[in-house]
């Protein structure tokens, strides 16, 4: 395809802006694919600002694809770990492992290939695609779509199969066939600090001459959105339990639930918020209570409402120690120096260990 079409404007435009606008980041400054890779993974439902210092540690302690593939699971989801979403870093690990193996540490180079890899999606595969190899693939995100639907004035739901595709279908047609790894960048970009959700900067936008929204004064319409992520809520009691040698008590997540493999406290869930009375009259605390002998409840420590994407988790600590445990499969009692070393949620680390 040619790289003057009737829409060569938009490039020609954004990636002027993106020369003289373009965040230095670390993964725009190699063609490392694995680097690249990594970041892409990392700056899934993540802000560029928040996500960058995980990204230089988790690329310091493993500098490549082959040191991500031997390490265990553990210490992947202990760097890992205040990110979120840790699905997308057991994948990772995953894919890492696959490449090792059977391609001797190789990160293919071809948008099919790297489709295929565990985890990755369109979206990533068509950035490595582009930053790595000069592949002309649009790497469209939140960000991309919030651009386009605005200067194009399209009002298909972004998250409706037709929307995709028309989105999908806009991108190729507008990505540079000669520096695609810029042109996905530079939308990211201008929709991160330009075009943003609420209050965009048209006055700074290149764009801004040819942007329907901006002509039609319908920036607070677009994109359109057809579905609306349903919130629930869950109530968590967690029990810091201590026992007399000074060890405190942990288990891991296996449930097909939130934080697989991770590590928290004893814990009693509630479909709704509990008075301590209820809460400790409740079966579920009389079962905890059996299997750790001499439970003392000894103080209340941090309430707090976490937000995951889908849910609200309305968490309380509490403080206490026991005599004996009877432990489940899934239980261990360890030193604080052994808990600060296991990979534990974001929620653990704010509701704090240590009375």
């Amino acid at each position: 395809m040619s790289e003057k079409n009737e829409n060569s404007w938009f490039s020609d435009l954004l990636l002027a802006w993106y020369a003289d606008n373009g965040r230095q980041l670390p993964w725009r400054e190699t063609k490392d694919p694995y680097k690249i890779w990594i970041s892409e993974v990392v700056l899934q439902q993540t802000r560029v600002e928040q996500g960058l210092p995980y990204y230089l540690r988790f690329v310091e302690r493993f500098p490549t694809v082959v040191d991500l593939a031997e390490a265990s699971e553990d210490e992947v989801l202990k760097h890992w770990q205040g990110l979120g979403y840790y699905s997308r870093a057991r994948n990772l690990h995953a894919a890492a492992k696959q490449i090792s193996t059977d391609r001797q540490g190789n990160i293919p180079d071809t948008y099919e290939g790297l489709r295929a890899m565990k985890g990755v999606g369109d979206y990533t595969a068509a950035d490595i695609a582009a930053l790595a190899y000069g592949l002309p693939h649009a790497a469209i995100d939140g960000n991309g779509y919030r651009v386009l639907s605005r200067v194009f004035g399209i009002d298909t739901p972004i998250d409706s199969t037709r929307g995709k595709k028309e989105f999908a279908q806009l991108g190729a047609e507008l990505v540079s066939q000669s520096k695609p790894g810029e042109f996905n960048q530079g939308l990211m970009d201008l929709g991160a600090t330009v075009c943003t959700p609420k209050n965009p900067q048209c006055e700074s936008c290149p764009l801004t001459d040819k942007c329907h929204a901006q002509q039609h004064n319908k920036w607070q319409e677009l994109p359109v959105k057809e579905k609306k992520t349903k919130v629930h809520d869950r109530f968590f009691y967690y029990f810091h339990i201590t026992l007399p040698d000074g060890r405190i008590l942990v288990k891991q997540r296996k449930d097909k639930d939130i934080w697989i493999g991770l590590f928290d406290y004893p814990m009693v869930e509630s479909q709704s918020a509990l008075e301590q009375a209820e809460l400790f009259s409740s079966k579920e605390f009389k079962q905890l209570k059996k299997r750790m002998k001499g439970l003392t409840v000894t103080g209340e420590g941090k309430s707090l409402k976490h937000q995951l994407s889908h849910q609200t988790l309305h968490t309380t600590l509490y403080y206490c120690q026991a005599e004996k445990a009877e432990l489940k499969d899934n239980e261990q009692a360890v030193e604080v120096d052994e808990f600060n070393q296991l990979a534990i949620p974001r929620l653990i680390e704010l509701l704090g260990g240590k009375k």
